[in-house]
């Protein structure tokens, strides 16, 4: 099944490989829609491994990717999450984390260097203006994992909430399993479960069901992130 999926990942890149250069363009995004190639990946397939050099842009069209490493101790340690219109594969000369479909995906993927020969100015300061933006995100997520246990729950279930897109600002539909937060948080999956109880038990949220989050009072949440 592997070789299987390494054969078409390797097909479809080749056709991308053979599109012709980009001339204007008016976003990165509607770029790598125009020219890109849609890729389909099964849940928990990877995308793209660790220490592959890093020639591809990606852009979620649907479902959620997550980034990881496998630390020495056989630990698993979540970079980030990718949601649908999310681009992602902004590393230098080799991917320093693995890619992987969190349920069903479907990505566009585009050979870096057919945007970098491209003579539209704006191409070349968003591609810096999402690398700076990468940056800022990992950052961002070290100082998180040097909170507390509750205010990393806190803090994630505001940023899915952030970057959600439903309707609601207060219902966070989560794809990825308590197992894929804990990773992403640095804490055991016990301790993710029992701080989701807490809140919940306090009225802060409700848990219709395991994947939908009810966020009963921002303004405590955001007290609680402080």
């Amino acid at each position: 099944m592997l070789s299987q999926t390494m054969v078409a990942l390797k097909s479809s890149r080749q056709q991308a490989d053979r599109v012709a250069p980009p001339s204007v363009f008016d976003s990165l995004g509607s770029t790598i829609e125009m020219m890109g190639t849609t890729m389909s990946f099964a849940r928990n397939s990877e995308i793209y491994f660790e220490s592959e050099p890093a020639d591809y842009l990606y852009k979620v069209v649907s479902g959620v990717v997550r980034t990881c490493k496998v630390l020495a101790d056989g630990r698993r340690q979540i970079g980030s999450f990718y949601l649908p219109g999310n681009i992602f594969g902004f590393e230098g000369n080799e991917h320093t984390f693995s890619a992987e479909a969190v349920v069903d995906c479907k990505v566009l993927l585009i050979k870096r260097s057919t945007l970098f020969v491209s003579r539209d100015p704006s191409i070349a300061s968003q591609l810096w203006g999402m690398a700076a933006t990468e940056l800022q995100r990992a950052q961002a997520h070290l100082v998180l994992l040097m909170k507390g246990a509750q205010q990393r729950v806190v803090d994630f279930l505001m940023e899915m909430s952030t970057r959600s897109s439903s309707s609601s600002a207060n219902v966070v539909d989560l794809s990825m399993s308590r197992q894929d937060i804990a990773d992403y948080l640095g804490m055991t999956i016990e301790t993710v479960s029992r701080m989701l109880s807490q809140l919940e038990n306090c009225g802060v949220i409700a848990m219709p069901s395991a994947r939908r989050i009810v966020l009963r009072s921002l303004g405590t949440l955001h007290r609680l992130s402080a």
